[in-house]
């Protein structure tokens, strides 16, 4: 019976993700994890703040999702459930309203808050009615733009914690409040010999600014999953099949295993399989990250999202679906992401400690003054309890960290540096180890001519019109390189009489009755072509070198060979040399060949390479470094980069990449020079250093001027902080963040 118990335990045990709409900081996300959590039936939830979702795990015998959904909804945040698409489109449509919502809100805060900042700062007392005028023009901004405020503190209320929301609520609602009261009925302080001053600016300033900062925010975090939308737009819409003797056009999601995919010029592979007919080159740069095209003929494995070239092939379905190679990189992409923890901003961690403590120290204040202060009391009371909140608003603590990251990204994209979230620059500058990807990384991503050898006496202007002739001919990719080559020297072209491609090993032409031959060294033996002894030497260093190596015959003889590679480019070494020096550790992964990485690290100065590395392998090793405790960062710019990418503490894409592996990143390089990398490490711990300075500011403002607002002066020489002075103070401290802030534009990252 137990047996079978535990048996029905296991079975109704499910994990799942859900996207969840509604988070707008880091401690959102803590507070909706901490909540599931007590909830009976659930046994875990991992709530990830940057990408929008839940992963839980809940026993359905004791818990169902709809439950959860209701539980999370009682304290400000929706879980979507349903089918994977539509509640992927449903928290979109979500995600989109809820971003022009806070631009209108925004705007109209904008609008109404500067007429009031202005008559505060430059033209008090000198408007009939001003108050009034400033009341008016408050109330649309306070509590139709920053209603969200009031409504999340309260939320947060009922469930006993607090965040920025909190303080924004009580500062800038005491604010009105204490402002609406002076301007209805100044007559209060002025006949007890206290000037009734409002201080509607500072409420309606601190909306606008913090409405800011979250409108930049949310539009950054609306393209978090671009990349695995880009991942899945590699899957074609439909395909062309095989069925019953006849061709047919069937949806992607309709394929069967075992099924038989006709696939054209420029098409897109829908699923692992066998060619079983037909010849073409494929694009697996996807995969391997190698630039070039991998031929294919009958027997040959192909993958979906790689890309067909020019021929034609029929291929066997082995896999579809969830099961292909690009599904499972999918799968491992989301998996990175969402493992990455949540960016626990001090700012927010510090709120929930900061906020009940000032209300604290504000009501005891209060009582302190009421009980035992100078008549009138409940006026000494009620205005250092004012002045204890309006002093302690969160506008300095608030803007220290959003403000340095703002000038240091801005600094960064000056520089060539594009950063697309805070997370990767507050990192960057912990960096340790970092991980290059070869192909379009290290090099330039792309075949091109090196050398260009000829046999003694060769009549090489003819040969060179002949060799560009047979080779425009050619699909292969590496032809497409030796014809850029001669078309750059300015090479006449010419017609030969015949051409014939003979797969695998190159092409064979005829010109004026002398046949000639360009191909690797298979086609020159089974031809009984005689290499003479410099150029075989030749071709044996250029192999070594890790370089292809074509050979051109005339007749039976080879008149030249011409060595072909991806190029490093000229700052990679200096480059690597430079970030050596800053004690960081360098490995280079590729999916070439042993003796192509050996070389290729070898030239650049790196001991450290690995070889025939697949895409799950790479984010795999990422892993197994941060297992080891290493903070590390991965450079890349291909498809197959994207799950390391993503894994990394900080995944860094060149600009010349794919869209995919830009959007995996945190970084882009726009230039894609590696000395950007270096740059970018200077920049993040230029950044961290003035966030701190911001944050120790902010808060030995708040230790200093909170006693004194408090009324700790008094006893000694009667001194009571003014409100106004307290507003004035706060603005002042605010000033001082943003100005510390600037400073960072003058750094030198060089």
């Amino acid at each position: 019976m137990e047996e079978v118990t535990a048996l029905n335990q296991r079975f109704s045990v499910i994990k799942d993700s859900h996207k969840v709409s509604g988070m707008t900081c880091a401690s959102c996300a803590v507070n909706l994890e901490s909540y599931l959590n007590h909830v009976k039936g659930v046994r875990q939830v991992a709530v990830n703040y940057p990408n929008q979702s839940v992963a839980l795990e809940y026993d359905s015998g004791i818990v169902s999702i709809e439950t959860l959904q209701q539980k999370a909804l009682g304290i400000g945040y929706t879980i979507l459930i349903g089918e994977a698409k539509e509640a992927q489109k449903a928290f979109k449509e979500i995600e989109e309203k809820r971003l022009d919502s806070l631009k209108s809100k925004l705007i109209i805060s904008a609008i109404f808050s500067i007429p009031v900042f202005i008559m505060a700062m430059f033209f008090m007392g000198q408007i009939p009615y001003e108050n009034w005028i400033m009341m008016m023009l408050s109330v649309p901004a306070l509590f139709w733009s920053g209603s969200e405020f009031f409504v999340i503190a309260w939320n947060k209320l009922k469930h006993f914690s607090a965040n920025m929301d909190t303080l924004v609520a009580l500062s800038t609602g005491t604010a009105f409040v204490f402002s609406v009261f002076n301007t209805v009925y100044p007559q209060y302080f002025l006949s007890r010999g206290v000037s009734p001053h409002v201080y509607y600016e500072s409420a309606v300033i601190i909306v606008t600014l913090i409405l800011l900062g979250r409108f930049l925010e949310e539009k950054a975090k609306s393209k978090t999953s671009s990349a695995i939308k880009k991942l899945m737009d590699l899957k074609p819409k439909q395909v062309i099949v095989i069925r019953n003797g006849e061709e047919k056009t069937i949806s992607f999601d309709e394929i069967l295993k075992g099924e038989l995919i006709i696939l054209k010029p420029g098409d897109k592979v829908s699923v692992d399989g066998i060619v079983k007919k037909g010849k073409s080159f494929i694009d697996e740069s996807m995969i391997s990250g190698e630039p070039i095209p991998v031929s294919k003929t009958k027997g040959d494995k192909v993958f979906a999202g790689t890309i067909n070239q020019k021929g034609s092939l029929r291929i066997i379905a082995n896999k579809v679906g969830n099961e292909t190679l690009l599904s499972q990189i999918i799968q491992l992409v989301e998996q990175a992401q969402a493992s990455k923890p949540a960016i626990q901003k001090l700012v927010d961690k510090i709120a929930g400690i900061f906020v009940p403590i000032v209300i604290g120290i504000a009501i005891l204040t209060f009582f302190i003054w009421y009980m035992i202060g100078p008549e009138p009391s409940f006026t000494y009371a009620l205005l250092t309890l004012i002045t204890v909140l309006i002093i302690a608003c969160p506008c300095a603590l608030g803007l220290a960290t959003p403000t340095a990251l703002m000038v240091g990204i801005g600094k960064g994209a000056q520089q060539g540096i594009l950063i697309k979230d805070a997370q990767s620059l507050e990192t960057a500058f912990k960096i340790d180890t970092l991980i290059l990807d070869k192909t379009g990384t290290i090099t330039e991503g792309k075949p091109k001519v090196t050398e260009l050898v000829w046999a003694e006496g060769a009549r090489v202007g003819e040969l060179k019109q002949i060799l560009l002739a047979i080779e425009s001919q050619s699909e292969h990719p590496i032809a497409e390189a030796i014809v850029q080559h001669l078309k750059k020297e300015d090479t006449p072209i010419i017609h030969t009489d015949s051409f014939e491609s003979i797969t695998g090993m190159g092409a064979k032409s005829s010109f004026q009755q002398t046949t000639f031959m360009a191909g690797n060294e298979r086609l020159m033996l089974v031809n009984d072509i005689d290499i003479p002894s410099e150029l075989s030497q030749k071709a044996a260093a250029l192999k070594l070198a890790a370089q292809t190596v074509i050979y051109f015959s005339a007749k039976n003889k080879v008149e030249g060979v011409i060595a072909v590679a991806d190029q490093v480019k000229e700052s990679s070494h200096s480059a690597i040399e430079q970030i050596q020096q800053m004690g960081i550790e360098i490995y280079m992964l590729t999916g070439d060949n042993e003796q192509t990485a050996s070389a290729i690290a070898s030239q650049v100065g790196i001991e450290n390479f690995r070889a025939n590395v697949m895409p799950a392998d790479k984010g795999n090793f990422v892993k197994q470094l941060q297992e080891d405790g290493k903070t590390v960062a991965m450079v890349g710019d291909g498809i197959n980069d994207s799950h390391a990418l993503a894994q990394s503490d900080v995944g860094i894409a060149m600009g010349s990449g794919t869209d995919i592996a830009m959007e995996s990143a945190g970084i882009t390089l726009i230039h894609s020079n590696l000395k950007q990398i270096a740059k970018a490490i200077k920049l993040s711990k230029a950044t961290m250093r003035t966030i701190r300075q911001n944050l120790f500011w902010a808060f030995i403002y708040n230790a200093i001027a909170i006693p004194i607002a408090a009324g700790v002066l008094y006893p000694f020489n009667e001194f009571l902080l003014n409100p106004m002075i307290a507003g004035a103070a706060m603005s002042l401290s605010s000033t001082s963040v943003l100005i510390n802030s600037l400073r960072l534009r003058k750094r030198s990252i060089l």
